[in-house]
């Protein structure tokens, strides 16, 4: 019998370890998917401040409080940050929805549907931000 060795494989990696950084480009795909769930967990970490704003809302000298001075604009941007935490999770969830029925799942249309949500869910917010800070 002979006794046969394989030869080690050659491993090839995408990350060039440098001294210091890393060097690694994250495909804007991966990007878009890493926003939908930094989108999600903002989402339901928020839920009790929304519950608290809406609380006092309801109060006539709570929802004074809270569109009053300086706590106004601080409220409403936590609420446009909230905003966009929503438009960006509707947006890329949709696009989740689409590619599990496998459309769209060569690597150009991905690109390119991942560029798509993140224009979309920008202009939403952009949008909703102009109506909210009341500039129209």
């Amino acid at each position: 019998m002979s006794d046969l060795k394989s030869k080690p494989r050659r491993e090839f990696r995408n990350v060039d370890f440098q001294l210091i950084t890393t060097k690694y480009r994250l495909p804007f795909a991966g990007k878009v998917s890493i926003l939908h769930r930094v989108s999600g967990a903002l989402l339901f970490l928020s839920l009790p401040l929304l519950i608290t704003l809406f609380a006092y809302s309801v109060n006539p000298f709570g929802f004074r409080a809270l569109t009053e001075g300086y706590l106004g604009f601080f409220v409403k941007f936590l609420l446009l940050v909230v905003l966009w935490g929503f438009m960006h999770h509707l947006c890329a969830g949709i696009r989740y929805l689409i590619l599990d029925l496998h459309i769209g799942m060569d690597k150009v249309t991905a690109q390119k549907s991942a560029k798509i949500v993140l224009g979309v869910s920008l202009a939403l917010t952009l949008v909703f931000a102009i109506k909210l800070f009341g500039v129209i």
